[in-house]
């Protein structure tokens, strides 16, 4: 619901491949093709297509309906047979101590068990009604960038899957410290960073060859700088971004089973335990964040190893009401105001970079946070 009201959860995706020269054709006869389909058969568990944006019955698309301006908008309905695992295990135990009174075996053979089980399930599916679940998507093919409503691996993939499928496009999710967010000389000084604690030089440790780490750096870095001058960044060529961490963060040092974490609440971004878990080594890699930009303001939680976004609302600043403006009108403004704060952000990474890439880090920013501590 988020392109249309409310809040706003999304993962960021590159295009990667060329659409043919004249696409609008391609692009409709596509959507109808991999359109959502009901379950035709009452064993099947999933299917899964493309649904118009507004109402998720509409699988034609009349008129172009997906077309907003420079954007492609549109949704994917998800159907699911779930059946409960403890009710499968209860059906089987019923069915098994059936068959074992009536044959007098107390334990039934491995391939009898499997048979048994598969067609219980089988049953149970023709009984179950399927769940559905939609996904909005955000498509700009003259920028080659999109969003999709979730943050679910499971989700994120099928419509990858779906994606491809249907425009013969990869999609590629967006962080902006990777090959298609910067250029070629700064890409090789990212990869030749080594991972060490925050306010330190340069690691001669470990080569680090995830480079996530540089997402909770910058996360931590933004949070220090939005504290050093009472919530305001100047932003060189932009001006004054305001950037005010609110209510939550999680701060993670290690990974997989050795990662430590520690999550600080709070209605200050001034959180003792938050600065004291900087001082051993762990890095923010989540946060709720108030930004401004002008009369717009936001307020999101940042997952910054993927740079996902959970919960965006959006504050505009503009004269007219929700309740004047037309459909396409009023989602047109969302996206606007969506684009602008992703903008913002990637900005304010951008200067961060600048920095971090160079001298200035250990010469000036550092001594700077430190004194922060």
């Amino acid at each position: 619901m988020g392109l249309t009201k409310g809040t706003f959860t999304f993962s960021r995706y590159h295009t990667l491949g060329e659409l043919p020269h004249s696409f609008h054709d391609f692009i409709n006869r596509q959507l109808k093709k991999y359109a959502f389909h009901e379950l035709s058969l009452k064993t099947e568990e999933k299917s899964l297509g493309w649904t118009s944006l507004e109402n998720p019955l509409d699988t034609n698309f009349e008129h172009a309906n997906y077309s907003f301006a420079d954007y492609l908008i549109f949704s994917l309905r998800i159907d699911r047979k779930i059946i409960p695992p403890s009710l499968l295990k209860v059906k089987l135990l019923e069915a098994e101590k059936k068959i074992s009174t009536g044959s007098r075996k107390r334990v039934l053979p491995k391939k009898q068990r499997d048979e048994i089980k598969e067609r219980i399930r089988l049953e149970l599916l023709s009984k179950t009604h399927p769940v559905p679940s939609f996904y909005e998507v955000c498509w700009s093919p003259s920028q080659k960038c999109l969003l999709f409503s979730s943050l679910l691996k499971k989700a994120a993939q099928e419509f990858e899957e779906l994606f491809k499928r249907t425009f013969d496009l990869a999609l590629s999710p967006y962080v902006p410290w990777d090959g298609n967010a910067v250029d070629g000389p700064t890409a090789e000084k990212i990869a030749s960073l080594k991972e060490g604690v925050f306010l330190a030089p340069q690691s001669t440790n470990q080569a680090n060859a995830d480079p996530t780490f540089l997402g909770r750096g910058f996360l931590t870095w933004l949070w220090f700088k939005s504290q050093e001058r009472g919530g305001g960044i100047m932003l060189p060529g932009v001006g004054d971004i305001e950037v005010n961490f609110a209510r939550r963060m999680v701060l993670e040092s290690g990974a997989g089973e050795y990662a430590e974490s520690v999550v600080c609440q709070g209605l200050h971004a001034d959180l003792k335990e938050g600065k004291a878990a900087i001082r051993e080594g762990k890095k923010i890699k989540e946060a709720r964040i108030q930004l401004g930009r002008g009369a717009d303001k936001w307020e999101f939680t940042l997952k910054v190893d993927q740079f996902q976004f959970q919960s965006l609302r959006l504050e505009s600043g503009g004269a007219l009401g929700e309740e004047e403006k037309d459909s396409q009108g009023r989602i047109l403004e969302r996206v606007y105001l969506i684009e602008t704060a992703l903008k913002t952000l990637d900005q304010i990474f951008s200067f961060f970079l600048s920095i971090r890439l160079s001298s200035q880090w250990s010469s000036e920013e550092i001594p700077r946070l430190k004194k922060q501590r």
